[in-house]
């Protein structure tokens, strides 16, 4: 019998289709008090300057590889608040706050995808948490930084987000940097796993013009959107297949590409992922080695970006799991964490 419906040539391979939250109603559920803005809008502003050189001090994105346990990821956050506000002389501090993961293959996908790493999907509620977490930590003063991946999830989390990062498996994806375009804060935009920074230094430049994209609007419904460009787009070196690039020579071979491309010559440096080997021992001595320049008077590097959370490695998702310990990649501990930030304040100081 021949096919007629329309869902026989279109839906062959989807199993379901279901009701997603729309960014107005949870916004609504989950607003932002003005001591949030504020500190959203001050964050924000802080870490341009620090970006653009106006502000002598150092950026630094610290915390899980991705959040798996909202109260561990919260009882991270009480302690990185502490230490931040002492350290805020010389240090800008956003909280890595990642619930999106992009897989080489597959696996859990982050807490939004799947938060109870059993497989059930509940993204409803995984926004639901996601969005109720940041709103927690940054009640606490501690701004927060989010990978994008999903083109969408921006509408339901980006408000309050100070610092944004397109990973290295989306660098090259327009639909990613046209994201980059529309969104409110700083975005870095990682080289790709092969090691090519001129992808993130293309990837810069497209995010800093002006797009006409489709997506959605705060009340779910498909739309045109029309940008302005994001003028605060940044490289970040996180090393590739090719080795390590948070060296003095990668870094400034970085900007002088920036400089040939007419772009602001802004750099963060990864120390985990490639330019540690994943190796989440081996990302302290990396940050070690950029404190060392950078109390030797080096200016090219503006920011780090460390992975760290309460227990040092990783663990597989399962049964008994470790109460702070990462569920993707190897991370250091607090207390190594602690030392290493302050080791990049004390550079900054000296720098000065």
């Amino acid at each position: 019998m021949p096919l007629t419906a329309p869902a026989a040539l279109d839906e062959q391979r989807t199993a379901k289709i279901s009701p997603l939250v729309s960014p107005a109603s949870l916004r609504a559920e989950l607003p932002v008090e003005p001591r949030i803005a504020s500190t959203v809008t001050s964050s924000r502003r802080d870490v341009v300057e620090v970006l653009d050189g106006r502000d002598d001090r150092l950026v630094v994105v610290v915390g899980p590889c991705s959040i798996h346990e909202p109260a561990a990821a919260l009882d991270y956050a009480h302690r990185l608040a502490a230490h931040a506000d002492m350290l805020s002389g010389e240090l800008c501090v956003v909280m890595r706050t990642y619930f999106e993961k992009p897989r080489s293959t597959v696996g859990w996908k982050g807490l939004i995808n799947d938060p109870g790493l059993d497989g059930t999907y509940d993204v409803n509620t995984g926004l639901r948490t996601a969005r109720a977490l940041l709103l927690d930590i940054i009640a606490l003063g501690l701004p927060v930084g989010c990978e994008f991946l999903d083109p969408i999830t921006p509408q339901f989390l980006a408000d309050v987000v100070t610092w944004g990062a397109i990973g290295a498996r989306t660098a090259a994806s327009q639909v990613h940097r046209q994201l980059c375009s529309a969104l409110s804060m700083p975005v870095g935009i990682k080289n790709p796993t092969d090691g090519d920074v001129q992808v993130a230094v293309d990837g810069v430049g497209a995010a800093g013009a002006s797009h006409v994209f489709m997506g959605i609007d705060h009340d779910g419904v498909a739309a045109l959107v029309t940008t302005a460009g994001n003028p605060d787009a940044h490289v970040i070196l996180r090393g590739g297949a090719t080795g390590p690039n948070h060296d003095a020579a990668s870094v400034d071979s970085t900007l002088a590409a920036l400089r040939r491309a007419g772009l602001p010559e802004r750099v963060v440096v990864d120390a985990s992922h490639g330019n540690s080997g994943k190796d989440h021992v081996r990302q302290a001595a990396v940050t070690r080695e950029i404190a060392a320049r950078i109390a030797a008077g080096e200016r090219g590097v503006a920011g780090v970006m460390l992975e760290s959370f309460l227990v040092a490695g990783r663990q597989d998702v399962g049964a008994d799991m470790i109460y702070g310990q990462s569920v993707t990649d190897s991370c250091m501990d607090w207390d190594t964490t602690a030392a290493l930030l302050d080791e990049l304040a004390g550079a900054v100081a000296a720098r000065r």
